[in-house]
């Protein structure tokens, strides 16, 4: 009777620890599936980070280089209008040189011939003085 106290115990016990294993196993095994799980959504959740980066930089990149090209644009029209204006404004200043200087030959001759005028009538009531003496 011992024995079979003994063989019973036995029994008993190894199928508590037969059921125990298995428990441990499949709580083992679903542990691993969640860890595999968990990182491949880390996997996912980084690959989609790193597209949405790659998009945004894309993005800025385009955007830098079309205000790059605005930039540009402006500032060979705004060249072009400033050069425009200084060709202009050398031309206006050109052509007042011009108109001055025709002034002022027209103002010396002018000068000149009255200058001749009075000269001509001073020697006239020079020589009328003289000839009345």
């Amino acid at each position: 009777m011992k024995k079979l106290i003994l063989n019973i115990a036995l029994v008993l016990a190894l199928v508590v620890s037969v059921t125990s294993c298995r428990e441990t196993k499949e709580g083992a095994d679903n542990a691993a599936d969640a860890i595999e799980n968990a990182v491949e959504e880390t996997g996912d959740a980084i690959e989609d980070a790193a597209e949405a980066t790659g998009d945004a930089i894309e993005e800025g990149v385009d955007s830098m280089k079309e205000g790059a090209e605005d930039a540009a644009e402006a500032t060979e029209e705004t060249l072009d209008s400033t050069g425009n204006a200084i060709k202009e404004g050398a031309q206006n200043v050109k052509d007042g040189a011009k108109e001055m200087a025709n002034n002022v030959k027209e103002a010396i001759n002018e000068t000149v011939d009255n200058a001749k005028t009075e000269g001509a009538k001073t020697l006239d009531k020079a020589s009328n003085k003289l000839k009345s003496n």
